[in-house]
């Protein structure tokens, strides 16, 4: 890449600049964003100022002359946009997805080349998805076809995210007729070089949240495209597109995160404010309860994420597994929480004209699209079941990478950059869930008995649970139904652990407020527990110590976080 890298743009310095363009009048005031909702108008002037704030340095590695270190500082960024607008962070942060593959399995000058067009501005989208085909990769018809020392490419791409905005699309295509795991590769295709009328973009599709959003598509027909433009080897598609889903799943959870930044803060100020039968509404005990459980559930989907992104670096042969739970948990986690948000907020959470400018009522619609992204719960979840015999085979062994569940759990550390080369399909099971034994003698050992007996529950869970997946046998075309439960229950014990690892390895705790001590720690395992289906330790619920905590703390100070925020990536 030429010229010097940019300079950095912090996490915190980008929640400066959006808070301030958050005021009345500014790019973010809440009233104009409820205005391009309503007008289902892209939001130019936010995608803009983004651009010229340097954050498309953040999606390119810092080894093609960008700022991307590793995903839980990009994670951040986006955490940081889509706190302020969904529609936004959607829109922008798209381009690191189409570029992805270019990132895993392109040379070095088609890595550099791609890197100079996103510093200059241009937008890439990722054309995986067909009409009728969903996500199964394998039943795609858009076909690429050899002539001579180049290609032509017939197809549609539908639907597709900035699908008519973007210069470049980065294209899943067939090149063998009988198709199967080596019959696609990919294709960089710079939409601006191609002659007239071999490529069409289709119209956008009016959706339920994201109104504004680009979702739209393209067909190809007879477009040529150079052998370079090829992205690895021919055949390599489907291996290219596993390995990269394994990073933009982790990714595509910010956007999960950002949305409850967003609600909590409005939950928590109604609830304080709010009068009901002469009591503050935040008073009644099941109001509080409602809120502590929400909150609970928004730190363990923000504890899976962060560790999730970390191991990128750390645990890079476990991404397929922790990717599959992480897409899956963390959607639908955030999906509860405001769930719960919405029915304390009564009318308030869903009426455009009374509250906030109709805020909660927008990001909750917006946020319904997340779950379905980079495959849905349902994908994944498949695609964890079909990992049982790896799971149950490592869980069996016992021992784990520690050195490396210690480096994604612990805040404030050097990792080694992300090196997609270190990604792997066969994987090697999932290490911080084999360590919840050994963290709830540590909890014994620090005194701390209530979590050191959740702990337990949790391990003596896992053991079940995995003589139960040991007996669950997927087909490579049949998943049984049960299979989708045990993998539901999977993702809970990695989140129990996830926590328990982060408490472990963050004492004295870095946080302040509502998150010193066990708080946060203990208020997730009472959660996990819970909906694991368990009883949780006698005394207290966490859960509302959790609220409490959350009531006593100002909501415009700040987002509410168990976890500190990385300044650059």
């Amino acid at each position: 890449m030429t010229g010097t890298a940019p300079a950095a743009v912090s996490a915190a310095r980008l929640r400066d600049l959006l808070d301030r363009a958050a005021r009345p009048g500014g790019t973010l005031d809440p009233e104009a964003l409820a205005g391009l909702d309503k007008a289902e108008a892209f939001p130019e002037a936010a995608h803009r100022m983004l651009g010229e704030a340097g954050v498309p340095a953040h999606y390119i590695p810092r080894g093609h002359g960008g700022l991307l270190h590793g995903l839980d500082g990009l994670w951040s960024m986006l955490r940081v946009i889509a706190g302020h607008d969904l529609t936004l962070a959607v829109a922008h942060g798209k381009t690191f997805l189409g570029a992805v593959p270019t990132w895993v399995a392109g040379d070095a000058g088609q890595a550099t080349a791609l890197a100079d067009a996103v510093m200059s501005g241009a937008e890439v989208c990722w054309g995986l998805t067909e009409r009728g085909h969903g996500s199964d990769l394998l039943a795609g018809r858009l076909a690429a076809r050899a002539h001579g020392d180049a290609w032509r490419l017939d197809g549609e791409k539908w639907p597709i995210n900035n699908g008519t905005r973007a210069r470049f699309a980065c294209v899943l295509a067939r090149t063998r007729e009988a198709g199967g795991p080596r019959g696609f590769s990919f294709f960089l295709v710079d939409r601006e070089t191609l002659p007239a009328g071999t490529c069409r973009t289709l119209p956008k599709e009016l959706t339920h949240g994201v109104r504004g959003a680009d979702i739209s598509g393209f067909a190809l027909r007879d477009a040529p495209v150079a052998d370079d433009c090829r992205i690895g080897p021919e055949g390599s598609g489907l291996e290219t597109a596993l390995k990269s889903l394994q990073l933009t799943r982790i990714f595509a959870t910010a956007l999960s995160l950002g949305a409850a930044d967003h609600a909590l803060p409005l939950a928590v100020r109604f609830a304080a404010g709010r009068g009901l039968y002469g009591h503050r509404l935040a008073d009644l005990p099941r109001i509080r309860r409602t809120l502590g459980e929400a909150a609970a559930s928004i730190l363990l989907a923000e504890a899976v994420a962060v560790f999730a992104g970390r191991a990128a670096q750390t645990l890079p042969r476990e991404l397929g597994v922790l990717s599959a739970v992480t897409k899956a948990f963390v959607p639908t986690t955030v999906q509860r929480a405001l769930d719960l948000l919405g029915d304390l907020l009564g009318v308030r959470g869903f009426v455009t004209t009374v509250f906030a400018h109709g805020a909660f009522a927008k990001l909750d619609r917006d946020h319904r699209i997340v779950s379905i992204f980079d495959g849905s719960t349902a994908v994944n979840r498949h695609a964890l079941a079909h990992s049982f015999p790896l799971l149950t085979r490592a869980h069996r062994a016992g021992s784990h990478d520690t050195a490396g569940v210690a480096a994604a759990a612990r805040h404030g550390v050097d990792r080694p950059a992300l090196d997609p080369a270190r990604l792997t399909l066969a994987g090697e099971g999932c290490g911080v869930v084999r360590a919840v034994p050994a963290m709830a003698d540590l909890a014994d050992g620090r005194g701390e008995a209530e979590l050191a007996r959740s702990a337990r529950a949790l391990a003596a869970e896992s053991d079940r649970l995995h003589e139960e997946m040991e007996s669950c046998r997927p087909t490579a075309g049949t998943i049984p139904a049960a299979a989708f439960d045990l993998a539901q229950r999977y993702e809970l014990c990695v989140a129990g652990a996830v926590c328990l690892a982060l408490w472990q390895h963050n004492t004295p705790p870095r946080g302040s407020g509502p998150w010193q001590g066990t708080l946060g720690a203990r208020a997730c395992l009472t959660t996990v527990l819970t909906r694991l289906g368990l009883r949780p330790p006698a005394g207290p619920d966490a859960r509302d110590e959790l609220a409490t905590a959350l009531l006593d703390t100002d909501p415009e100070a700040g987002r509410f976080s168990l976890l500190p925020v990385p300044e650059v990536s």
